[in-house]
């Protein structure tokens, strides 16, 4: 995601750290690189100059001039300014306790991924203790209803529907009063777009919002679609009121202007930001962590997170107990590289790792290879993957030809494991989630195979939480 920006940003960082003296020379040619990579990534030109400006302004003072470590100094004005135009701090959506009726409109123009995006919200919800209600209101793109009832038997979450009506208001009436007599306290009401914004469709917004009185009115908008998605956001703010926003397809942006330009011209916070086309793809918005991500620095709070919700907490600890005694096996490596998979694509692991955004730049990463070496293992008997020292030559040549690989393949495989074995020795001396997490990407072994990156050689005992 974002990556043009965080390629010219990670730049833009690796030569100003470390420098022990910042000329006004130096932070105005800086500052103009910035000035062409935020053009470039479609951020509102006004944003940009109140960007320009603030930056200048306050670099050029005794701040950074005169600072200890003027490079770094720089470097925290920029990241500062980034999670400023971004909004600050998070914005949590705001619903009332779960023993009241909690309404939510959703709205967007068609194919803005609104009804992905309820169904994704409504799992969120559900998962943080909520007993959600999808409400069917599209009555006008075809099959929308159905859509939705079969993304909600997805997660269990009932769909309120109503067949050969073209009453939205009262199907959103109904849908709030089924809620209150079945104990469900989220009502999302999932409503109609357009290809464009027209009066038809705000004249049925506007009377459904009238009708049900909804706690939060929350836009859903492409982010791909950079400047326009600020400009259908001020339309659909004047005249329905919005409270936030929900950006989709967050991980297919490579500018970033959406995000960036939003919350300056609109006011309105971004709450969530779609980041696949897994349920779980789904994240609260964090500036502070986007703003660490597009400068290359990693998102590790986030990767914590996702690991905390996949990890098993006694599978862990008996994970950590047998490398502390060195009896992990390739079974392990298995059963960690299939949890991985849960945690999201590989390619957002990534971004998320200090450091690692910036050396993914421009390299395809291959998930067939690892695909590969799950069927190897896979391929493999009982003994051969509690004791890979018995896998010689002749075994070698079968497990190739029992998971469709090369013999080279399966050797590198087992090369690896003995690296990732011998890591993993080591992660055990750091305690707490930071072994748990490592753990995790580092018994997965997303290295060496199509063109992953090798964590195997990596010092972990850098990464604090």
């Amino acid at each position: 995601m974002l990556e043009k920006l965080t390629d010219t940003f990670g730049s833009i960082i690796r030569s100003l750290s470390g420098k022990s003296k910042i000329t006004e020379k130096n932070i105005e040619e800086t500052v103009e690189q910035i000035k062409m990579a935020l053009l470039e990534a479609d951020v509102n030109l006004r944003v940009v100059r109140r960007f320009v400006n603030s930056t200048i302004e306050e670099a050029k003072g005794e701040k950074v001039l005169k600072a200890v470590d003027p490079g770094q100094q720089f470097v925290k004005i920029i990241y500062d300014k980034i999670v400023a135009m971004l909004g600050d701090t998070k914005t949590d959506i705001k619903l009332k306790g779960p023993d009241t009726q909690s309404v939510i409109l959703m709205l967007g123009l068609q194919g803005s991924g609104k009804t992905t995006a309820s169904h994704k919200l409504a799992a969120k919800l559900k998962k943080e203790g909520r007993r959600p209600l999808l409400a069917a209101c599209d009555l006008v793109r075809p099959a929308a209803i159905e859509q939705l009832c079969v993304l909600g038997q997805k997660i269990d979450v009932p769909v309120y529907k109503e067949e050969g009506t073209k009453d939205a208001v009262g199907v959103a009436k109904n849908a709030i009063e089924y809620a209150k007599k079945n104990g469900l306290d989220v009502i999302i009401l999932d409503t109609a777009g357009r290809l464009q914004i027209d009066e038809e469709m705000m004249k049925e917004l506007v009377n459904l919002k009238a009708a049900v009185k909804p706690d939060e009115v929350l836009l859903v908008a492409d982010s791909m679609t950079g400047q326009n998605a600020v400009d259908i956001a001020k339309s659909f703010d004047e005249q329905l009121g919005l409270t936030g926003v929900i950006l989709t397809k967050f991980d297919s942006d490579a500018r970033g202007g959406a995000a960036l330009s939003l919350k300056s011209i609109t006011e309105k916070p971004i709450l969530y930001i779609g980041t696949g086309e897994k349920t779980e793809d789904f994240e609260v918005f964090h500036p502070e962590r986007i703003a660490s991500r597009i400068l290359g620095m990693g998102d590790i709070v986030s990767l914590v997170e996702k690991a905390q919700e996949q990890v098993d907490i006694d599978q862990a600890k008996k994970l950590e107990e047998k490398m502390a005694r060195n009896e992990f096996t390739l079974d392990d490596m298995l059963a960690q590289f299939q949890q991985v998979k849960k945690m999201g694509s590989m390619k957002s692991l990534m971004e998320m790792m200090p450091g690692m955004a910036n050396a993914m730049q421009g390299r395809d990463l291959d998930t067939s290879g690892m695909k590969r070496q799950e069927a190897i293992i896979q391929s493999m008997t009982k003994k051969e993957r509690a004791n890979h020292l018995i896998i010689g030559p002749s075994r070698r040549k079968r497990i190739a030809a029992g998971s469709g690989t090369t013999v080279a393949e399966v050797n590198k495989l087992i090369k690896q494991f003995e690296k990732t074995k011998l890591a993993m020795k080591k992660i055990t001396r750091n305690k707490g989630m930071q072994a748990k997490l490592m753990s995790q990407l580092a018994g997965g072994n997303m290295g060496g195979m199509g063109g992953m990156p090798d964590l195997s050689g990596m010092d972990f005992s850098k990464f604090r939480f």
